[in-house]
């Protein structure tokens, strides 16, 4: 099965069926079938599709691209699916679309289960590493990219077919557990631990809390960075002891793990983001020492300073690197990877790769995607090489990506006043205090219990977070504003479900009423701009998983989010005599309303009922 593939089934949306019948005129008048390309209108107030493809062939064929055009223009003679077809400017193709069309494609929509989205042509197993949390450390704000922009991108290729599995990659492996280890040592020798000759049982209680592992590593790791060589050896030791298997340092790392783990769990349960699997690093360990011996044996692993490394650049790439004396030299790039460390130890890159394989012995995914900061692409360009050198994947079935940051008002990553990091917990506790700030302020659930009163405050809450980090391109560095991502007006979170409760309660009001909805006719102009975007729903989450970028999803829901809003203001659905007019227009609010919640779902967002 190939790694990647753009094949789906096709959905009869407008954009698919007129390029294929505009391919097909200009394969008939000779020309390629690539240029019967149509897209939506640059000037929807002149019409709804146009095609430029007169313009592309007439140059090379030497003819006047208006005749072209014309010729093309032919073939849609007596087509239904237009009110008119016009050639403008020097041969531009421009279709409108008839109100038969456009009602024949509303109520497909609404009879189709899957409200027009594409399904793929050929299921593949797609594997996404998007946690990366770490023992011993809460998370950040800086988290919240790769949970929320993973979360939309499992749930979207999920949707569209292919088998979805999730993996948190806990950093539970590496140098930070020695330095855990020893921190503690000096601060509670006395744990049975540290007792190389204690034979247990170990205790089942923890000896530390989420707050003591927060508290030892940043002192830990501060002495590192002061170049305490006596604390760094110590370090590497206790690392190399663990990842050997002694049995007080397993005992207590297990509760690192344990500690560290329930605390994430809580925090991504509050975004609404799950895991199929809660692998850590250390599930790869198995895998190191037999993969170290394989690339030594495939002849890719080189001595260099007592170290162990991989070089995965290829002949000719180079970069210029700065000394410490001010020279420039030229270097391999990306540089080698460091497999194994001169005291022995595997190193974070060698664990990766392990990773890889374990992954293909135990899951066999065609496509890896790890939704990681960009920061870090350098150190996948290594891993994914190195990997592919020896054989652990295909060219294509690694792919880093990548996402930007989250920064404050100077640009910089988000720091709190005081310099810090804010802790992603934290943060979702603020935005539910500022999502019921604004709930009081406009005037709205106030006739909710209490209970419904909170969980809409934090659907409110999520909602302001998750698509201010959706509606960005994941590689786009964005300005975090709680304030601005709060209002429920303009492009956000708030305004999206502020539009699915009004939807619910138009079709609240009407059933009581004893109203249903009914056939979709449309006739008017609001009517024609909704059901056009309604059916750009294929195009949207098509480019969203080719793409791997859900921003082009939250751009469509935001769009059909505003053009139900014109359509309302500008079309009266529960008043009037005309009971067929009456129930057309219902079954457009149902059909938004389905629409608009199947794309809050698949970026992970969900509307109350009531506000």
């Amino acid at each position: 099965m190939p790694a990647f593939t753009e094949a789906f089934i096709e959905s009869r949306d407008f954009k698919t069926e007129l390029s294929a019948s505009a391919a097909s005129a200009f394969v008939a008048e000779g020309f390629d079938a690539s240029v019967g390309r149509v897209n939506a209108s640059d000037r929807p107030d002149l019409a709804d599709f146009q095609c430029n493809g007169a313009l592309a062939v007439a140059k090379a064929a030497k003819a006047n691209p208006r005749e072209v055009a014309a010729k093309i223009a032919s073939h849609f003679d007596g087509d239904t699916r237009l009110d008119k077809l016009e050639i403008a400017g020097p041969g531009f193709l421009n279709f409108t679309l008839s109100h038969g069309a456009l009602s024949d494609r509303a109520n497909a929509l609404a009879s189709d289960p899957r409200i027009g989205a594409p399904k793929v042509a050929q299921r593949r197993k797609v594997m996404i590493d998007f946690g990366g949390p770490n023992v011993a450390k809460e998370m950040h704000i800086g988290h919240l990219r790769t949970a929320v922009i993973g979360e939309s991108l499992k749930r979207t290729l999920r949707f569209l077919g292919d088998e979805v599995i999730g993996d948190a990659h806990f950093g539970d492996w590496g140098l930070q557990m020695g330095q855990l280890i020893v921190g503690l040592s000096e601060e509670q020798p006395d744990l049975p631990y540290f007792d190389a000759g204690f034979t247990g049982p170990y205790p089942a209680e923890s000896p530390v809390t989420l707050a003591d592992l927060g508290r030892i590593y940043p002192k830990s790791s501060a002495r590192i960075k002061a170049k305490d060589a006596d604390f760094l050896a110590a370090a590497r030791k206790a690392t190399k002891e663990l990842q050997d298997g002694r049995p007080g340092y397993r005992a207590l790392w297990q509760h690192f793990v344990v500690v560290s783990r329930e605390a994430l769990k809580r925090d991504y349960a509050a975004l609404g983001v799950e895991f199929d699997l809660w692998y850590g690093e250390s599930d790869a360990d198995p895998y190191v020492e037999p993969m170290i011996a394989d690339l030594k044996a495939k002849g890719l692993l080189v001595e260099d300073n007592g170290a162990q490394v991989v070089h995965v650049a290829r002949p000719g790439e180079t970069r210029k690197k700065k000394l410490d004396d001010g020279s420039v030299v030229e270097v391999p790039s990306p540089p080698p990877l460091l497999a194994v460390s001169s005291e022995g130890s595997a190193m974070y890159g060698t664990t990766d790769v392990a990773t890889i394989v374990q992954r293909q012995k135990e899951f066999g995914p065609d496509l890896s995607l790890y939704i990681v900061d960009q920061r870090q692409a350098e150190h996948f360009e290594q891993v994914f090489r190195t990997a592919y050198l020896a054989g652990y994947a295909q060219e294509g079935q690694l792919e880093h990506a990548a996402n930007g940051t989250v920064n404050g008002p100077d640009g910089t990553p988000f720091k709190t006043r005081d310099g810090g990091t804010l802790k992603l917990g934290d943060l979702i506790s603020q935005a539910v205090e500022k999502a019921n700030a604004r709930l009081h302020e406009a005037g709205l659930g106030e006739g909710l219990s209490e209970d419904a009163f909170a969980d809409t405050a934090h659907k409110v809450a999520v909602a302001a977070l998750k698509f201010a980090e959706l509606s960005n391109h994941r590689l786009t560095n964005y300005i975090f504003d709680l304030d601005r991502f709060m209002s429920f007006e303009g492009k956000t979170g708030p305004y999206l479900l502020y539009q699915a409760v009004r939807m619910k309660s138009i079709l609240r009001k009407a059933g009581e009423q004893g109203l249903a909805a009914g056939l979709i006719a449309v006739a008017e102009p609001a009517e024609r701009e909704l059901v056009l975007l309604l059916d750009g729903f294929d195009n949207a989450l098509k480019e969203t998983y080719l793409k791997r970028a859900p921003n082009i999803l939250a751009d469509h829901v935001y769009r059909l989010a505003q053009g139900f809003s014109k359509f309302y203001a500008a079309c009266p659905v529960l008043v009037g005599e005309d009971a067929a007019l009456k129930a057309s227009r219902l079954g457009l609010v149902s059909l938004t309303l389905r629409q608009l919640e199947l794309g809050l779902d698949l970026m992970g967002l969900s509307a109350p009922d009531q506000m």
